[in-house]
């Protein structure tokens, strides 16, 4: 695989951290985890993208009876107050 040199400054936690993966051998040098880990991260947030757009298109096909419909500028405000049994202050 091609190989990007580039300079980076990491913060002392960030460091540590990348430096106690290398001490535990899950990676061979200070490079390889940050690389490592960065595809980690990319992975993970592509997994929550696709399962996050899977969860849309389920909710979308759901029967028109199920849907929860929106009336006025404070719908989901009234909503969360009265399924949690709390007085709205403002009124």
């Amino acid at each position: 695989m091609p190989v990007k040199k580039a300079s980076v400054s990491f913060t002392d936690p960030a460091f540590d951290f990348a430096q106690s993966l290398v001490d535990r051998g899950e990676y061979p040098t200070i490079s390889a985890a940050v690389s490592g880990e960065l595809i980690r991260a990319r992975d993970r947030r592509e997994e929550y993208q696709r399962l996050l757009e899977a969860e849309i298109l389920r909710r979308s096909e759901l029967p028109d009876d199920q849907w929860i419909r929106g009336e006025g500028d404070n719908f989901f405000e009234k909503r969360f107050l009265e399924r949690h049994s709390m007085k709205d202050d403002n009124q």
